[in-house]
């Protein structure tokens, strides 16, 4: 058995980038070794009912001492590309101040990934702000911006044109509206005024780092991840459709059309004036800085209706397939969503940066058959290829994740990995999709190799 995706698919050429994604503080562990100090999430994990079960990420996959492993593994499942991210407070502990030994764990990651041919893929920020910068408001304070800016200097002056593609942020909707409006991540705030200014600023982070990251690594391409739950409406009244349309605009036009075109959407700021972040001459221009690449996070839809007081209020799919997180399984609406944001925008190269399904799973004698997992994979596949047929430009594919992780709130309640982690002995198992990966890898190399003959 592998993917059913068709012998013809641009999936199977040689020059589509299959790839595996992990986070930082998701794996690392090592949270006070090496010269790294804290970041907000070390900080919110000690709060009082914060994280399920009162989980931390200092120990997680203890990829800090284990990553040759966990490369191997990334280089014999036959990916071409690992995504990884950089720990910020491992890299400079204060403003300021470069930690060479938080350097170095990245530099032989980078190197290790280039001697196994295995191209890296660098997520600058993955949510895990030092808590120095969030002493001083965070990402509401708009220093924190230029502060990434130069920690994303020191990183990209390290790692150079050994990366394959940088991207500044990983899902700035998470950081701005999960940190600062739900409160469900850190820093755990409940200020929507807060969000949107947050979210400015997380923009600004990102186009205010360009001109560094583009001197320092000319031959990468420089992007941006972010993460859609695109909105259909429950009905077909109208109200339902604006609402669906209100809610897209929120989640997903608030951060790209800033991006690509330079303003922020017309429909939130009308409707949510209250919400409108302050703005300075030039910020929309430093903002809108072309990008080589869009990453695009995607892991399920949202169904909304509009309530009586003028709010989107969810629509719970009866008999739907659903994944452990509660999150319906729906392919269609990745391809959706590809289809939508190339007829909407003069996009750059796409790629499916992140998508994935948490699975309650067993370890049994014969293995970790997860079969929805499979199946996940197997059908949203098949929607990046009819996007593709259907004209749009992507150029890459990335599973999450590699391992079982702290997954944020949720503490290690959620395995999203190919690779099974015993949190216990840290051994790694890889669970039936990590085989059915490294099946379709082989077809790949093994076509590849025919052609070329």
């Amino acid at each position: 058995m592998t993917f059913d995706v068709p012998n013809d698919s641009r999936l199977r050429s040689p020059d589509f980038l299959f790839g595996v994604a992990t986070a930082a503080y998701q794996v690392e562990g090592a949270a006070r070794e090496g010269g790294r100090t804290p970041s907000i999430w070390d900080t919110f994990c000690r709060q009082p009912g914060r994280v399920l079960n009162g989980d931390t990420g200092d120990v997680a996959c203890e990829h800090y001492h284990r990553w040759p492993e966990d490369l191997d593994l990334v280089q014999d499942l036959g990916f071409d590309a690992y995504r990884l991210s950089i720990s910020w407070p491992r890299v400079m502990p204060r403003r300021g101040e470069v930690n060479p030994e938080g350097l170095r764990f990245y530099e032989q990651i980078i190197d290790g990934l280039v001697e196994r041919d295995v191209k890296p893929i660098v997520t600058l920020y993955h949510w895990d702000l030092p808590q120095y910068l969030d002493n001083r408001g965070g990402w509401v304070n708009r220093e924190t911006a230029y502060a990434f800016a130069e920690f994303a200097d020191v990183v990209t002056a390290a790692l150079g044109n050994r990366v394959e593609a940088y991207a500044t942020l990983n899902e700035p909707w998470c950081s701005a509206f999960l940190g600062y409006e739900l409160g469900v991540h850190a820093p755990g705030l409940k200020e929507p005024r807060l969000a949107y200014q947050a979210a400015h600023h997380l923009l600004l982070a990102h186009g205010l780092a360009l001109p560094a990251m583009r001197h320092n690594a000319p031959q990468s391409r420089h992007g941006l991840v972010l993460n859609f739950t695109p909105s259909f409406p429950a009905t077909e009244r109208y109200d339902d459709q604006a609402m669906a349309l209100l809610q897209d605009a929120i989640n997903g036009h608030w951060f790209l059309e800033p991006v690509l075109e330079g303003r922020y959407p017309s429909l939130v700021t009308r409707f949510r004036p209250e919400s409108t972040p302050v703005v300075y001459p030039g910020d929309m221009d430093i903002i809108s800085r072309p990008i080589d690449f869009l990453g695009v996070n995607y892991y399920t839809r949202s169904l909304v209706t509009h309530d009586q007081d003028g709010e989107a209020r969810e629509v719970r799919v009866e008999n739907a397939q659903r994944t452990s997180m509660d999150w319906e399984v729906y392919p269609h609406g990745l391809y959706r969503l590809l289809t939508d944001l190339d007829r909407q925008y003069h996009l750059p190269p796409l790629m499916v940066t992140e998508n994935g399904a948490a699975v309650t799973e067993t370890v049994e004698d014969d293995g970790i058959h997860d079969d929805l997992r499979c199946d996940y994979y197997n059908r949203h596949l098949q929607a990046v290829d009819q996007a593709i047929r259907d004209g749009v430009n992507i150029t890459g594919y990335f599973a999450w994740s590699l391992l079982d992780n702290f997954e944020w709130a949720e503490g290690y309640s959620q395995r999203f990995g190919l690779v099974y982690v015993d949190y216990d002995s840290q051994e790694r198992i890889r669970k039936r999709s990590a085989t059915l990966f490294r099946e379709f890898m082989a077809e790949r190399q093994s076509a590849g190799a025919g052609a070329a003959s």
